[in-house]
């Protein structure tokens, strides 16, 4: 992908009517990941003498499982995204949750820092600055780091909400070692060459009133039937953008809550059910 398409991409998501503090307030999130009885933890990857900041969740499990990289939306990482990993943790998976904005806080942390200092605006601002080779790299080195995991399968794959869906999706581009990529109502590559690259299986879920975001899937379908990739999109009837997290917030007074919960349930269920067959 390009990086006029990442610039792009980022701005769009930073103007949109989402980044709000409203949105980045997630009690609710915070005590319900409080509350699990699985163990998570935080942990430094590093590549290049660069840190990146990462939450990481382990399921109760003996054998070895797969592992799943979590990219987080535009509000970066957030409780609702370690909340994903513990979820996906308590289905089976080790889950991990790289702070992309690691680095970018005046004081060399990430989302936080960024939100405590300057507000949650800021964050936007920090996601559109970001270079598409140090996103690469950061999640290089948390594929490298997990996949030799002594409870690693030696199975990894990718999900991605929002902003982070289309950077999963740009991820498979990258990464011909990937398992499958989930995601989650973030635009696709749109270079034909990109989608040559995929040696995955790419999952999408997205919402019936998203239509920034649905106007792009004929032209994916179409590149990835012509480079024989297996693409398989799914979208929820009245559900709109960002209805993983608004189905799941219990505080939530937005006009499609009930449809985002909906879909947020059904997504969840098909989401479980591909992962087994990764």
């Amino acid at each position: 992908m390009t990086r006029s398409f990442v610039t792009a991409l980022a701005t769009y998501f930073a103007l949109s009517a989402f980044c709000s503090t409203g949105l980045l307030a997630q009690d609710w999130a915070k005590q319900r990941l409080d509350k699990s009885p699985r163990h998570g933890e935080w942990v430094k990857v590093t590549h290049d003498n660069r840190d990146v900041n990462c939450f990481i969740t382990y399921p109760e499990a003996k054998d070895k499982v797969p592992v799943v990289i979590v990219i987080h939306e535009i509000f970066g990482l957030t409780d609702w995204v370690r909340g994903v990993t513990d979820e996906l943790a308590e289905a089976g998976y080790i889950a991990i949750a790289p702070d992309l904005l690691w680095g970018k806080a005046a004081n060399g942390e990430g989302t936080e820092a960024i939100i405590k200092a300057d507000g949650s605006q800021a964050i936007g601002r920090a996601i559109q600055s970001l270079p598409p080779d140090q996103i690469t790299a950061d999640l290089n080195a948390v594929y490298d780091y997990v996949s030799k995991l002594p409870s690693c399968n030696g199975k990894v794959v990718v999900c991605g909400f929002c902003w982070g869906g289309g950077q999963g999706f740009r991820y498979a581009t990258n990464n011909k070692n990937l398992k499958a990529v989930y995601s989650f109502y973030g635009p696709p590559p749109t270079s034909q060459a990109d989608v040559a690259r995929i040696n995955c299986p790419v999952y999408g879920f997205y919402g019936g009133m998203d239509s920034r975001i649905g106007a792009m899937i004929p032209a994916i379908t179409d590149l990835m039937k012509k480079e024989n990739k297996t693409y398989e999109p799914k979208t929820y009837d009245g559900a709109g953008h960002g209805f993983m997290r608004d189905g799941e917030d219990p505080t939530s007074k937005t006009p499609q809550h009930e449809a985002n919960a909906k879909a947020r349930d059904e997504a969840w269920q098909r989401w479980k059910d591909l992962l087994k067959g990764a």
